[in-house]
């Protein structure tokens, strides 16, 4: 098995969080909060995917995250809920901008998602955590996590738990 870890943020974590639990090859996800450096070194909602690269690639990864948040909207939220991809190292964040060229092809429009370093992980409070596992029927995972899973599972059925 060959294990990778990788930051993802663009919407609410909890519906971040949800959508890539569902993945198989995904052995881990942690929801919270990255930091990156510079003007983007402020806490913004993310989660960090640990995963199989062997049983789902990164570039499926990317794709999936792509189409499961506005990714192509430079919405007034940004600064809470950034577009983006972290990577660790130099060495992953080549492997990032490869798999997110082969990955926004899955979309009608331009992606505002940035490939950021990512500097600072900091987890949620233990009482968030696995939102949508804890709560599937709360009103919020039904109005906006529920359909992120449907579509997952239309159009991603092999990689679906």
């Amino acid at each position: 098995m060959s294990e990778l870890k990788i930051g993802f943020g663009g919407g609410c974590h909890w519906c971040t969080e949800a959508v890539f639990q569902a993945l198989i090859g995904v052995t881990e996800v942690e929801q919270g909060w990255i930091a990156s450096e510079g003007q983007f070194g402020s806490y913004s909602e993310a989660v960090m995917v640990t995963f199989d690269s062997e049983s789902i690639s990164l570039k499926t990864l990317i794709e999936i995250h792509l189409l499961t948040h506005a990714s192509t909207s430079a919405h007034s939220l940004r600064g809470k809920y950034r577009s983006a991809v972290y990577y660790k190292d130099l060495e992953q964040k080549s492997a990032v901008e490869h798999a997110f060229s082969e990955a926004k092809v899955a979309l009608k429009e331009k992606p505002i998602t940035m490939i950021l370093p990512m500097v600072e992980f900091k987890k949620n409070e233990e009482e968030f955590l696995n939102y949508y596992q804890s709560r599937p029927d709360a009103p919020f995972c039904q109005t906006y996590i529920s359909p992120k899973l449907d579509m997952l599972r239309k159009r991603f059925s092999k990689e679906l738990n």
